[in-house]
């Protein structure tokens, strides 16, 4: 636990607390608690290792996504046997996409572990999913891949994995609105701007126009955001257009 334990004094959980904690989340006891320890430790607290490398979640994060895309193509090379790659592809992306993470870390309160001088409540959703690929990749480096896989099916598979509905779920409107607009022969433009107004945190406004007319406005705390958001309200608006070029 060495080095780690010395160089996290700041950390706000007791020894005690934090393995217990990471154990209630794991069903298992960790063997070398440092890795977690790392994995929850936001880069803000400008940690650095004996060598001067900095030690936070990202090189985890990296390692975890890995670990995930691993299991998950696997599980579905076995269970989807008729799925050739391209479909096997966009299920395991429907599956590790970043907002099913982020909603996995939500469900494990992972916030609540990390270390940061940056203000828990000022942190965007990513950061759950973030801490939870962090975590995968601690579990790898401390008990090998057996246990990381067992942890990514108790966690994301079983519970959450089922093919017929992972088959009709969308990743991403803004590629189905673009891709029917060029289909179509539709020009279609994304219009945004900032739009703060009162709010403490920044906002961005977006107006969707498809053969120049917006069809659809939206506001959020990223461009990204505030894009996904419109697309969504505009392919509902056009489904039954969007569902027959389909058909066609």
């Amino acid at each position: 636990m060495g080095y780690i334990r010395n160089i996290l004094s700041s950390r706000s959980n007791s020894d005690e607390n934090f393995v217990a904690s990471i154990k209630k989340i794991l069903g298992f006891k960790p063997k070398q608690i440092r890795f977690y320890e790392t994995a929850f430790t936001h880069r803000s607290m400008n940690v650095k290792n004996s060598k001067g490398h900095a030690v936070n979640y990202e090189r985890l994060e990296f390692l975890g996504d890995a670990m995930l895309s691993a299991v998950i193509a696997h599980h579905l090379f076995i269970e989807v046997p008729s799925g050739d790659e391209g479909y096997l592809t966009k299920m395991r992306s429907k599956i590790v996409s970043r907002a099913h993470l982020n909603d996995l870390g939500k469900e494990l309160e992972l916030i609540k572990l990390v270390d940061s001088k940056i203000p828990k409540g000022q942190f965007g959703d990513n950061i759950y999913g973030n801490l939870f690929e962090a975590l995968v990749g601690a579990i790898f480096l401390d008990r090998g891949y057996k246990y990381c896989e067992k942890f990514i099916y108790k966690r994301v598979i079983t519970p959450h994995v089922d093919i017929e509905t992972l088959e009709g779920k969308v990743i991403s409107y803004k590629s189905l609105v673009i891709e029917w607009c060029q289909k179509e022969k539709k020009s279609f433009d994304y219009d945004v701007y900032e739009d703060t107004g009162n709010d403490d945190i920044r906002h961005f406004s977006v107006k969707l126009s498809i053969d120049k007319k917006v069809v659809a406005k939206a506001r959020a705390t990223s461009k990204k955001k505030a894009e996904e958001k419109a697309s969504k309200r505009a392919f509902f608006a056009f489904q039954k257009q969007i569902s027959r070029s389909d058909s066609n």
